[in-house]
């Protein structure tokens, strides 16, 4: 059956030889049996070239041969052979040598998180409207792990048990509609200093630390700390929330796709201002206003995007690391935003939309706010957090 599977997309495929097709494919069944069966995918390297397996291990990496040395390659996924057009984009790998080693997935994920692969993806708005959000740059991000969901209420209580009792001290702490809902309300400070506990709590090292020498852990105040960028809980930069969002795909308006509804997000809806927000009525979100604010949705309710991540538009903003500032034209690695505060207003950058502020415009992929400082804290700002490879 799996060898009936390869010819008939073998047939339907255009842009890659067949000998080296076939190839990738082997490769996609042969990683798909160490994957869990929820999380089964196939992968294929659709071009701009035919290229040629050299190599591949359990733990995700493959190898292959290239000409030219200067391209960038596109991996695609599906979740199964049924159709030879159910390929999506997964993650675009520039390439400088004739071999390239690269690793699509991680078989030892952490529980709860997603892997996000390295690879380059254009950040900005690719409908060249908001100027905040231009120019178009090319961005590489190295691989890393994101929290499939936002921080729940339950999960942040779990590490805030633990808090109260070694050293920590929250401003305000966090607020949450029920314990599968987004946890809120949390400002920055608090965010920043939850995931050093979240860290110590699990025996990883920190991330954030009151002194450059990284020798003094953040438990306390509110302050702009250094950061340990290889180790422990940390806030996802604006780059890595943006590319972990778009979930491999490039040149769409919404995770997704172009348009959006509620059967795909929880926010406000306001079709008669926006062509492209395809609801009905205008509002809420009619399942979650229950008259009882905020109206949050239990997270995981809808369908995650191509990295597995849930929530990435709608329900709560998410807090981001990076003081605001404007995107440079230039292409860049690993970008952490400006070093200091040029807004003037101690301004944090939240992504993602929520339930109600921005409605369907705050949940665009390319869509980003600075309007809060950093000991801001409203219902409808939550966050996630990343996590390097190689923690113990």
């Amino acid at each position: 059956m799996a060898t009936d599977a390869i010819n008939d997309l073998a047939q339907g495929t255009q842009g890659v030889v067949m000998k080296t097709l076939k190839l990738v494919i082997l490769l996609a069944l042969t990683f798909t049996s160490v994957l869990r069966a929820d999380d089964a995918r196939f992968f294929r390297i659709a071009g701009p070239v035919a290229i040629t397996i050299t190599a591949f291990s359990a733990d995700g990496y493959v190898t292959w041969t290239n000409a030219p040395t200067n391209a960038t390659f596109t991996v695609q996924t599906a979740s199964s052979l049924v159709s030879p057009t159910n390929w999506v984009d997964y993650v675009q790998v520039p390439v400088t040598n004739a071999a390239t080693t690269h690793q699509l997935y991680d078989p030892h994920t952490p529980t709860g998180m997603a892997f996000i692969p390295a690879g380059s993806f254009t950040m900005g708005n690719t409908f060249g409207v908001g100027v905040v959000e231009l120019p178009l740059h090319t961005v590489y991000v190295s691989a890393f792990y994101m929290d499939r969901y936002e921080v729940t209420k339950a999960l942040w209580d779990d590490v805030y048990s633990w808090v109260i009792t070694h050293g920590y001290s929250f401003e305000y702490g966090a607020l949450g509609k029920a314990n599968n809902h987004p946890a809120h309300s949390m400002t920055w400070y608090d965010a920043v200093k939850w995931c050093n506990a979240r860290s110590e709590k699990e025996g990883k090292t920190p991330a954030y630390y009151t002194d450059a020498g990284l020798s003094v852990r953040y438990r306390t105040g509110q302050v702009a700390p250094y950061v340990n960028w290889s180790s422990g809980y940390r806030l996802p930069t604006e780059a890595e929330w943006e590319k972990a969002a778009r979930g491999g795909a490039s040149g769409q308006r919404f995770p997704w796709g172009d348009t959006i509804s509620w059967s795909q997000a929880n926010y406000y809806a306001n079709p008669s201002g926006y062509p492209y927000d395809v609801n009905p009525t205008e509002g809420n979100h009619p399942t979650f206003d229950d008259g009882v604010y905020p109206y949050t949705s239990p997270v995981g309710y809808f369908a995650a995007n191509g990295y597995g991540l849930y929530d990435m538009a709608g329900n709560v903003w998410e807090w981001c690391w990076d003081w605001y500032g404007w995107y440079s034209s230039g292409s860049q690695t690993d970008p952490r935003g400006p070093t200091s505060d040029l807004s003037g207003l101690s301004g944090r950058v939240i992504r993602g939309g929520g339930w109600i502020v921005s409605g369907p415009f705050g949940c665009r992929t390319a869509a980003r706010n600075n309007y809060y400082p950093g000991y801001y804290r409203n219902d409808f700002i939550g966050f996630r957090s990343v996590l390097p490879p190689g923690q113990p």
